[in-house]
């Protein structure tokens, strides 16, 4: 997300308007990931607005809808992938990897609908894949043909990283949200092509969200060491410092790659004053 509340007057400049909250964003942050569309689908007007708002280089991750990915299970959903891309259109390469959220049900045993499903889709975007049921993560045949299949049809597979939010038991009202809602599976670390995908999710205290992303730092090194493009979102369970950690990330693995740029210059409150 973009227009987070809580962000204006603490990180973002306070009272933005809403055409002005995507580009504060895209000068903090150069990717989001695009829940809106999971639930349904944003008007034409809509998304030509955020193609003029948004800078060259940003990366929207939208979500496919959750008719296409739960609903129908990925099968005969060809007219819905059809209405979401022509819906992209205007964002062009900013909307480049599309994302296929699966339900914690969809198991090993529906990988044959996910090929289909893969092999239908149009070669103009790059597709990233979240599976969420166990046994993707427990060192079985299944993970080694989800990622051999994967690997085929040149999809990721997004790591959804939920340790450190799981590791102690929930101290707010937001993060005892998250653990009724996100999925409580191991770290996966391990990238299937040259654009993975991370989602970290960390916990309110900022302290333990940096410390729990300590392990992924070499590996983001080794990945761009190897020629990989990763693209990681940070979350916290109440989100009101995600934009400052996800630059401080940023921050740390260059320190790791110092060839990797650095991050704009972000647009911030205007400091205040007396008089």
């Amino acid at each position: 997300m973009w227009a987070h509340k809580p962000w204006q007057g603490r990180h973002f400049p306070a009272a933005l308007d809403r055409d002005a909250q995507l580009p504060v964003y895209a000068s903090w942050c150069s990717a989001v990931e695009g829940n809106t569309t999971f639930y349904g689908l944003p008007t034409g007007g809509t998304v030509r607005s955020w193609a003029e708002q948004a800078p060259a280089g940003f990366r929207f991750v939208f979500k496919m809808p959750r008719t296409i990915t739960h609903d129908r299970r990925l099968r005969n959903a060809s007219d819905e992938v059809a209405a979401l891309l022509a819906l992209l259109e205007p964002l062009a390469e900013r909307a480049e990897t599309l994302s296929i959220q699966l339900p914690q049900s969809f198991a090993p045993t529906d990988l044959g609908a996910l090929a289909t499903f893969l092999r239908t889709l149009p070669s103009t975007h790059r597709y990233a894949v979240e599976v969420r049921h166990p046994r993707f993560f427990d060192d079985s045949p299944a993970a080694r043909a989800l990622e051999r299949l994967l690997s085929e049809h040149g999809a990721e597979w997004i790591s959804f990283d939920t340790t450190v939010l799981f590791s102690t038991p929930p101290g707010s009202e937001a993060e005892r949200d998250g653990w009724a809602k996100k999925p409580r599976l191991p770290r996966r670390m391990s990238a299937v092509g040259d654009r993975p995908v991370v989602r970290y999710i960390g916990r309110d205290d900022v302290t333990a969200t940096i410390d729990g992303w300590q392990p992924w730092l070499p590996v983001f090194a080794r990945w761009l060491h190897e020629g990989r493009t990763p693209t990681v979102f940070v979350h916290t369970p109440d989100n009101l410092d995600a934009p400052v950690l996800a630059r401080l990330l940023h921050d740390q693995v260059r320190a790791l790659v110092p060839a990797l740029p650095a991050l704009p210059e972000p647009v911030r409150p205007e400091p205040t004053t007396l008089f």
